[in-house]
């Protein structure tokens, strides 16, 4: 069978019937089931999970509002979980299952990597947020509970996204970068690489100096809060800066040229969809008032997550612009 370009309808495709996919497609959905269950409660106005003085308390119309967002991506889930999983799932168009499939990515990949860490680092003797914050936010067991169901949704949904793209654009990245066409990086792809890769470079930089100790740029509040937890996860951010970049640059100039193809391609959409995703969720929270001045965002903190969600875009476009090219 002629492989189907990515803009090309999939009528024709087969489906691999696969028994596991249900059991895949049934964690997925059952993971959401405890995220989904403390929002709905919260935004009826329970307060499990919730202690006394909780900085949660100061903002409630705005908390409602928040909550109400990330109950519609949480359910988005179960979409996807769904099309990845049915054959209807295959007549979708490309874009339509891209969009939300790299906000999945760039959300979740940093909480399966992140949340781990913490809590080896906890169990070796690390602070934690909880142990530092001067005001409490949530239960201990909330972030249990949250974040094991986002690490199941990830495991889940990965695993099913990549046995759906195996089936309908496997194509696309067979064979070596020395195989790639010409054609397929080409100015415009290149171009994308170099100007994501230098908007990356300030937020490259400030993760670096905060994963080291510096409190440049932090304000007096978060930089009078940082934890083990927060070396952490400056680390990792800038280690996906790292990757994002490295694997655009790869795929747009061929190097590596006896690399296979998926390895850069992967590297580049998970690292371009997290800077991207969670870049970009970062810049949101940051613009929302702290219940403590002191907390607040400054503009350098700002700009560094205005400067990851923008290079997650432009890196996102050489992506999909090297997929595009090599399906037609």
């Amino acid at each position: 069978m002629t492989p189907t370009p990515l803009s090309a309808s999939a009528e024709l495709l087969p489906v691999r019937p696969r028994p596991w996919s249900s059991a895949l497609r049934a964690l997925a959905i059952a993971a959401c089931v405890p995220y989904l269950s403390l929002k709905i409660a919260w935004i009826s106005g329970s307060r499990i999970g919730i202690p006394d003085g909780s900085m949660l308390l100061d903002h409630p119309r705005l908390i409602a509002v928040a909550n109400g967002v990330t109950v519609v991506m949480d359910t988005s889930v179960v979409v996807l979980a769904l099309l990845l999983t049915r054959p209807w799932g295959l007549r979708v168009p490309a874009w339509l299952l891209g969009v939300p499939a790299w906000g999945a990515t760039g959300l979740l990949l940093p909480i399966m990597t992140g949340f781990p860490m913490q809590l080896l680092a906890t169990a070796l003797g690390g602070t934690t947020e909880q142990d530092s914050s001067q005001r409490p936010f949530l239960d201990d067991w909330v972030f249990g509970v949250v974040y094991g169901g986002f690490i199941l949704q990830g495991l889940a949904l990965g695993t099913l996204a990549v046995l759906y793209a195996r089936d309908r654009w496997g194509h696309l990245w067979r064979g070596t970068m020395w195989e790639l066409p010409s054609r397929v990086t080409g100015p415009a792809v290149r171009t994308w690489a170099v100007l994501g890769s230098l908007v990356a470079l300030f937020p490259a930089l400030m993760h670096l100096l905060w994963a080291a100790g510096s409190t440049v740029a932090l304000s007096a509040g978060r930089a009078a809060e940082r934890t083990t937890d927060f070396y952490l996860l400056e680390g990792a951010r800038f280690v996906f800066v790292a990757v994002a970049c490295a694997g655009t640059l790869m795929l747009a100039f061929r190097r590596r040229p006896w690399l296979p193809v998926r390895l850069p391609l992967a590297m580049a959409w998970a690292g371009a969809s997290t800077l991207g995703a969670w870049g970009g969720w970062l810049l949101l929270t940051s613009l929302m008032p702290a219940a403590d001045a002191s907390n607040d965002a400054s503009w350098q903190m700002t700009l560094t997550y205005a400067g990851e969600m923008i290079s997650g875009l432009l890196l996102t476009a050489g992506v999909v612009c090297v997929l595009r090219r090599r399906g037609a």
